[in-house]
Protein backbone atom coordinates (compact mmCIF):
# COMPACT_ATOMS: atom_id res chain seq x y z
CA UNK A 1 0.00 0.00 0.00
CA UNK A 2 1.41 3.43 -0.88
CA UNK A 3 2.28 5.35 2.26
CA UNK A 4 4.15 8.31 0.81
CA UNK A 5 1.54 10.71 2.21
CA UNK A 6 2.11 9.46 5.76
CA UNK A 7 4.85 10.63 8.07
CA UNK A 8 7.33 7.99 9.22
CA UNK A 9 5.62 7.95 12.62
CA UNK A 10 2.18 7.46 11.05
CA UNK A 11 3.42 4.70 8.76
CA UNK A 12 4.99 2.88 11.72
CA UNK A 13 1.78 3.10 13.77
CA UNK A 14 -0.52 2.05 10.90
CA UNK A 15 -2.51 -1.09 11.69
CA UNK A 16 -1.35 -1.28 15.30
CA UNK A 17 -2.65 -0.27 18.67
CA UNK A 18 -0.22 2.63 19.08
CA UNK A 19 -1.58 3.82 22.42
CA UNK A 20 -4.30 3.08 24.94
CA UNK A 21 -7.73 4.14 23.63
CA UNK A 22 -9.38 7.08 25.34
CA UNK A 23 -12.78 6.78 26.99
CA UNK A 24 -14.61 8.37 23.98
CA UNK A 25 -12.75 6.01 21.61
CA UNK A 26 -13.73 3.01 23.72
CA UNK A 27 -17.37 4.11 23.64
CA UNK A 28 -17.28 4.77 19.89
CA UNK A 29 -15.37 1.76 18.60
CA UNK A 30 -15.75 -0.96 21.23
CA UNK A 31 -19.39 -0.65 22.27
CA UNK A 32 -21.40 -3.61 20.98
CA UNK A 33 -25.04 -2.80 20.25
CA UNK A 34 -27.87 -5.29 19.75
CA UNK A 35 -27.14 -5.71 16.03
CA UNK A 36 -23.48 -6.45 16.77
CA UNK A 37 -24.37 -8.97 19.47
CA UNK A 38 -26.85 -10.71 17.15
CA UNK A 39 -24.14 -10.99 14.49
CA UNK A 40 -21.65 -12.32 17.04
CA UNK A 41 -24.18 -14.88 18.32
CA UNK A 42 -24.29 -16.50 14.87
CA UNK A 43 -20.76 -17.83 15.36
CA UNK A 44 -20.31 -21.50 16.31
CA UNK A 45 -18.67 -21.46 19.69
CA UNK A 46 -17.77 -19.00 22.39
CA UNK A 47 -14.18 -19.00 21.09
CA UNK A 48 -15.37 -18.02 17.62
CA UNK A 49 -17.72 -15.42 19.07
CA UNK A 50 -14.94 -13.81 21.09
CA UNK A 51 -12.57 -13.80 18.12
CA UNK A 52 -15.22 -12.32 15.85
CA UNK A 53 -16.05 -9.58 18.37
CA UNK A 54 -12.36 -8.77 18.79
CA UNK A 55 -11.84 -8.51 15.03
CA UNK A 56 -15.00 -6.40 14.67
CA UNK A 57 -13.83 -3.88 17.25
CA UNK A 58 -10.25 -3.87 15.99
CA UNK A 59 -11.20 -3.15 12.40
CA UNK A 60 -13.41 -0.30 13.60
CA UNK A 61 -10.62 1.21 15.70
CA UNK A 62 -7.45 0.77 13.62
CA UNK A 63 -8.97 0.06 10.22
CA UNK A 64 -7.42 -3.39 9.76
CA UNK A 65 -8.01 -6.95 10.82
CA UNK A 66 -5.53 -8.57 13.19
CA UNK A 67 -3.19 -11.06 11.48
Amino acid sequence: MPVEFLTDEQAEAYGKFAEEPTRPELERFFFLDDVDRDLIALRRSTHHQLGFALQMCTVRYIGRFLP
